[in-house]
């Protein structure tokens, strides 16, 4: 398997640049969007933009929104966010005064990790709409939580897990395997880029000026700051984040759920022990090299393997494998050689959406706002908590060193109180989520 040499980035950037040209004209709404208001765009208060949360910053406002206030704990972040985009945008260093605001319709959310499920809570409950950064929680506990206020709140909740709006190579992978044309899936093969970041310890240095190092811990242990643990390569820190198999993971074990249509379940058993942990003490803590193998019902065989991106469906009838650059295997030659049969399939990856906007995963967004949530995004809050879960579930194996049983329905560990106690983690004083 091949790397299709498109990063996160980049498929991302091809994505706004094809959000900005479709944008011909001003989007124009009904229902509780704007009512009673003079604009014609949704009103857009951006937190967290570093590189990641400028990106979908952009990407909203390409695709009709405007922009009225950017939100960072870092200074420098927020301000050059404001001048990348007209200059106009207020500045917050708290996400909390920035949702105190009346004025705003939605947020987009690209903080580290571990701030994603408070800042979504508190945004959902002030009244906003929210597009969150995968992967969407830090703990299992979480994404319940948040499934919850979802619920309760009656907002929409979209997931940057992108690679859902691309129907002709995800969508396509996708609705060949639930077409049956594969027949029974014995395995898929979920295959992560290796992780690049090693070693440590490394020493603490004066906090840069303009960053609010304590805010950006949040719930996190106090520790002293370290270039190493902030900003991007936050990632590979077990307190912030969990390493490539929640970084990568959370778009290739989304597309694997997907396909075998078990996106609002999850797996019976998880056996990372083959991972080899970091061992470095006050360094990156989260496995480079996960091995973890995943059973579902029926039997269902999926493995989180690294040195690849991309996922494999191998069935009684034949395999594909699709990543962000090709989608390949004897059952996609056959459509493209018959006319029908590849409209037929075409015709299912539609109904993947229910009736929402295809090929956009902001647009799919913005539309599911308007329509009051009647039209769900295609990355939605339960299919995004399950998905994230199974990474988290292969973390936590390969942290245990043993094999698990898990409970989907209950979301519990099946006679293990040592991994039930690792679904939640203890917050920070002053950091507790609402609930």
């Amino acid at each position: 398997m091949k790397r299709s040499g498109q990063s996160r980035r980049q498929f991302l950037g091809t994505s706004i640049g094809l959000a900005a040209g479709a944008v011909a004209a001003p989007y124009f709404f009904s229902g509780r969007a704007l009512a009673g208001q003079d604009s014609d765009k949704f009103r857009l208060g951006s937190i967290g933009v570093g590189g990641q949360g400028t990106g979908i910053m952009k990407w909203a406002i390409g695709t009709g929104a405007e922009l009225l206030a950017v939100c960072d704990v870092d200074r420098s972040h927020a301000e050059r966010a404001r001048e990348q985009t007209g200059g106009k945008a207020d500045i917050y260093g708290d996400y909390r005064k920035l949702l105190e605001r009346k004025d705003l319709d939605i947020v987009t959310i690209g903080t580290p990790d571990h701030w994603h499920v408070a800042v979504c809570i508190a945004a959902l409950k002030s009244g906003k709409d929210v597009y969150c950064e995968k992967p969407l929680t830090l703990t299992i506990d979480e994404g319940k939580l948040l499934q919850r206020v979802v619920k309760e709140t009656g907002r929409v909740l979209q997931v940057g897990t992108q690679q859902r709006s691309d129907p002709n190579l995800f969508g396509r992978a996708v609705a060949t395997v639930r077409s049956g044309r594969l027949g029974k899936i014995n395995k898929v093969t979920v295959s992560l880029p290796l992780s690049t970041e090693e070693g440590g310890p490394f020493p603490a240095q004066p906090v840069p000026e303009g960053l609010d190092w304590d805010f950006w811990l949040g719930q996190t242990p106090k520790v002293d700051y370290c270039p190493q643990r902030c900003h991007f390569v936050f990632r590979w820190w077990y307190e912030y984040s969990g390493g490539i198999a929640t970084d990568w993971g959370a778009h290739h074990m989304d597309i694997a759920q997907w396909g075998l249509n078990v996106e609002h379940t999850g797996p019976l058993t998880i056996d990372g022990s083959a991972t080899e942990m970091p061992k470095i003490k006050g360094g990156y803590n989260t496995p480079k090299r996960p091995v973890i193998d995943y059973t579902y019902e029926g039997g269902t065989h999926v493995q989180i393997v690294t040195g690849d991106e991309g996922v494999l469906f191998e069935g009684e009838k034949g395999r594909i494998y699709v990543n962000r650059g090709r989608i390949t295997g004897k059952p996609i030659e056959e459509q493209d050689a018959d006319a029908k049969l590849k409209e037929s399939i075409m015709a299912d990856v539609e109904k993947l959406y229910h009736g929402n906007v295809v090929g956009n995963h902001m647009q799919n967004f913005f539309e599911a706002v308007r329509s009051g949530g009647a039209k769900p995004p295609v990355s939605d809050v339960v299919s995004q908590h399950r998905s994230v879960s199974a990474c988290h579930l292969g973390n936590l194996s390969c942290r245990l060193g043993r094999k698990l049983t898990w409970d989907p329905a209950k979301e519990e560990f099946v006679g293990d109180d040592e991994a039930q106690g690792m679904v939640s983690r203890a917050r920070r004083k002053g950091f507790e989520l609402e609930a």
